[in-house]
């Protein structure tokens, strides 16, 4: 069983480096490697893999295997039933990522200790995820939420460190960073040269 307050400092280390983290959503296993070593070239360590299809957890493992080479760790995404849990952390996942809060998921996870990170988008989920002890969690849809919503949140709930999911770029991420937001997560943009920039100009963003 892992302990909330352990969660929090794992996550408070995870993402204490860079203000981005890289989403790699259904792009196989060489395009994975590859978007994967161009987001931790760029000073992007935090890389999520979604874990949707078999084709994603032969991705998943690939990447963190690639990772560990690197002294990093991968997380797994899109994990909304507890049975992907021991699947994910068999793939030699470190940490996982939920679309939505479900407490089911965040008590797998605990029991097999590793640390979870759901996702919210009302203030009632955000409530009950304080109330089960998180204190990191994914905001999601970020675009479709808006920068002021973090702004507006942070007051009854000082405390919640948001990653921001969800049609963020180069373009858009430094306003969500500048609303309060710790992290904002990218995909498709690492594939983008005309972003790649923008985005190591917000990795020395002052923290």
């Amino acid at each position: 069983m892992l302990p909330a307050d352990d969660t929090t400092a794992f996550f408070d280390a995870r993402f204490a480096g860079a203000p981005l983290m890289a989403i790699l959503r259904g792009m196989g296993r060489e395009r994975s490697l590859a978007v994967a070593a161009t987001a931790w070239n760029l000073g992007i360590d935090a890389v999520e893999v979604p874990l949707q299809t078999p084709a994603d957890e032969e991705a998943l493992r690939a990447v963190c295997a690639a990772a560990a080479e690197r002294g990093l760790r991968v997380c797994a995404g899109t994990i909304v039933d507890p049975a992907q849990v021991p699947v994910a952390q068999a793939a030699g996942a470190a940490y996982l990522v939920s679309p939505g809060l479900d407490p089911a998921v965040v008590a797998a996870a605990r029991a097999h200790g590793i640390p979870v990170l759901p996702g919210v988008a009302t203030p009632s989920e955000v409530q009950l995820a304080v109330s089960l002890g998180l204190r990191w969690l994914k905001a999601f849809p970020a675009s479709w939420l808006g920068p002021a919503w973090f702004r507006v949140i942070r007051g009854p709930f000082p405390d919640v460190r948001f990653v921001a999911t969800g049609g963020l770029d180069a373009g858009n991420a430094a306003e969500f960073l500048d609303a309060g937001v710790r992290v904002a997560a990218v995909g498709s943009a690492l594939e983008d040269p005309a972003q790649l920039p923008r985005l190591a100009t917000l990795l020395t963003r002052p923290s």
